[in-house]
């Protein structure tokens, strides 16, 4: 893999090793079909100018979404999105591909990754994967060289980060939909199981400050940084698990991860520069937040507001709130970083698994696979 350096605890790239300069605040954007959505990732790849993005020659990491284990449109990563961003990128030269998963406390990656079909398309493409969380993958000291906002204080022994990383260029990819402590999730919260390890629910209660956080040290160890966000399926409610499916037919990608985010909550009808995560970024210079001030090229998105709720929340992230933000707060330490900490994962998984998605979610998975993407899914 990459080769590093380590001095005093930080881990460096190697100096010789050129980083990519893109162009922020430029997003694509093209509607696409079932048929054709290999072929649209190949042209909206080249349309976001991917190239000046990515160093090649190098290690590439497809970091993959899995929000949930069991497949839920809108979610995960979609296999398809795996599969035209992969294909794309082998056909131009970038042979040293590996998929990256990640698990959580309530979210278990080896089943995620087959009932998401990622599995099927990363073995038919001959792509190596690896699943951060555990071993062989080794997770190192890491001193950011940019102040942080507020992981310092997190975690006070220090930051850790996978020592496959720095060096390489990682490509995020994320879905469109809305998030119940994000508001909307993408290409910034797509890093968050990237490069924290499992106690990354500690900073739920900082979460916006954190994504930027994590964005700085993305800018510092990776060569080349992109996203590709799939709307194919979109999710609008309460998410990333217990979200309404829609249907949007649409794909975006780009450079700047504050941009790509701000045009996909545009578009579903929520303020970017609302979003703490975006406006944060974009006041920093770490991206472009405002959408006056964002380049879209490809298809005419202009008047698009999908009047998407972006606050929204579940029985379970309503009583999360209470601990991160209400008045439950002072207990924070003992409910969530001791050691019966557990509890709230076993909660979530006995509301998200065993209540709704056998009594509500199913319905929805089914209809969905009824539409013409949800049978591209079972073809796979």
């Amino acid at each position: 893999m990459v080769s590093m350096i380590r001095d005093e605890g930080r881990v460096l790239t190697q100096p010789d090793i050129p980083r990519a300069e893109p162009k922020m605040g430029k997003v694509a954007v093209i509607y696409t079909t079932p048929e054709t959505v290999i072929e649209d990732y190949a042209r909206l790849l080249d349309l976001a100018d991917y190239q000046t993005a990515l160093t090649p020659d190098i290690d590439t990491f497809l970091k993959v979404n899995i929000s949930w284990q069991h497949y839920y449109p809108a979610c995960s990563t979609a296999p398809w999105q795996i599969d035209g961003v992969a294909q794309k990128l082998k056909a131009d030269g970038f042979d040293k591909l590996t998929a990256a998963h990640n698990g959580t406390v309530v979210v278990n990656p080896v089943e995620g990754r087959e009932k998401n079909k990622h599995k099927v398309v990363e073995d038919r493409l001959g792509l190596d994967h690896v699943t951060l969380d555990v071993p062989p993958v080794k997770w190192v000291p890491y001193k950011p060289t940019a102040k942080m906002l507020v992981l310092d204080d997190v975690y006070k022994d220090g930051l850790y980060i996978p020592e496959v990383f720095p060096g390489t260029n990682i490509v995020q990819l994320p879905t469109v939909k809305t998030h119940v402590f994000t508001t909307m999730t993408g290409a910034l919260k797509n890093a968050f199981g990237g490069l924290l390890h499992r106690y990354r629910h500690w900073t739920h209660s900082v979460i916006h400050e954190t994504l930027v956080d994590l964005l700085q040290i993305q800018k510092e160890i990776h060569s080349g940084l992109f996203a590709v966000m799939d709307g194919t399926f979109a999710g609008d409610g309460p998410g990333p698990r217990a979200m309404r499916i829609h249907n949007k037919n649409v794909i975006l990608a780009s450079a700047d991860q504050v941009a790509i985010d701000a045009v996909a909550a545009k578009m579903m009808g929520l303020d970017p520069m609302s979003i703490p995560m975006i406006r944060i970024a974009h006041e920093m210079g770490l991206g472009v937040g405002k959408p006056e001030e964002i380049e879209v090229v490809g298809d005419d998105i202009a008047d698009v507001n999908w009047n998407f709720a972006g606050n929204e929340s579940t029985l379970a992230s309503r009583g999360q709130k209470l601990i991160y933000h209400g008045p439950l707060k002072p207990l924070e330490g003992m409910l969530l970083r001791s050691p019966i900490a557990p509890w709230a994962y076993w909660a979530s998984n006995v509301y998200h698994n065993k209540f709704w998605l056998p009594m509500v979610g199913r319905k929805r998975v089914n209809e969905a696979l009824k539409t013409d993407w949800g049978q591209l899914f079972q073809k796979y």
